[in-house]
């Protein structure tokens, strides 16, 4: 880093710092603009240096499966930690696929282990993360999305995730489908009887689809379920 970027970032810091003081100091939607704004420039501070964003991907990916072996109340208090952690990653580095991905599947885990009181909220956020993926790479957290509108009983919004999972190749195998507690809201309709065996006549098709890899970042792809957790519950 150069001397001169040194001190833009320094000076782009300590910017951020005083609008924190100045947030503390208000209220509302100013208190909030000053908020974001700071939290702009502290990412502003550290987003070219990948290996923070990295870093932060993979404590929020280690703190995401520590998790789920964990009782419920220690459970929700690492999820939310792993969440800040990969929320903090896509400021760093905002076309971080793994980190909206695992984002998303964090917020759908602490759900099932929260009061029903809170779990269209925490499914909104999930929401948020997966088509936060998609606009990353198209399809790349579809079935995700399916599996948001199944709970929510949106039938025709689950069946085109679902298609669109299968055309990007992010479609989980029909026994994992089958299996998922996310889906099984469906599994008994007739729309989606017809999916499956719609699925079940194009198996070339779909080995095609198989062969292709969804890049997370240049050292990440997608993988098999128990590898790689994108489409996990």
């Amino acid at each position: 880093m150069s001397l001169l970027s040194s001190f833009k970032k320094r000076s782009t810091l300590d910017a951020a710092i005083k609008q924190v003081a100045q947030a503390r100091k208000s209220e509302g939607s100013k208190a909030e603009q000053l908020y974001k704004g700071a939290y702009q420039g502290f990412a502003s501070v550290i987003a070219d240096h990948l290996i923070v964003s990295e870093a932060l991907y993979h404590w929020g990916f280690a703190l995401l499966h520590e998790a789920r072996s964990q009782q419920a109340q220690q459970a929700i208090e690492i999820y939310e930690d792993a969440i800040s952690k990969f929320s903090f990653c896509l400021l760093t580095a905002p076309n971080y696929l793994g980190a909206a991905i695992d984002g998303g599947v964090a917020f759908m885990e602490l759900a099932r282990i929260s009061p029903d009181s809170a779990k269209p909220e925490l499914y909104k956020f999930a929401e948020d993360f997966f088509e936060k993926a998609g606009a990353i790479q198209k399809g790349s957290a579809a079935y995700n999305l399916a599996c948001i509108y199944a709970l929510r009983g949106d039938q025709d919004a689950c069946l085109k995730a679902l298609q669109t999972a299968r055309e990007f190749g992010s479609l989980p195998d029909e026994q994992n489908i089958l299996q998922d507690p996310d889906m099984a809201a469906v599994v008994g309709s007739q729309w989606f009887k017809d999916f499956l065996e719609e699925l079940r006549k194009q198996p070339a098709a779909d080995d095609e689809i198989k062969e292709q890899t969804i890049d997370v970042e240049p050292r990440f792809k997608l993988e098999k379920k128990e590898d790689f957790d994108y489409y996990s519950k």
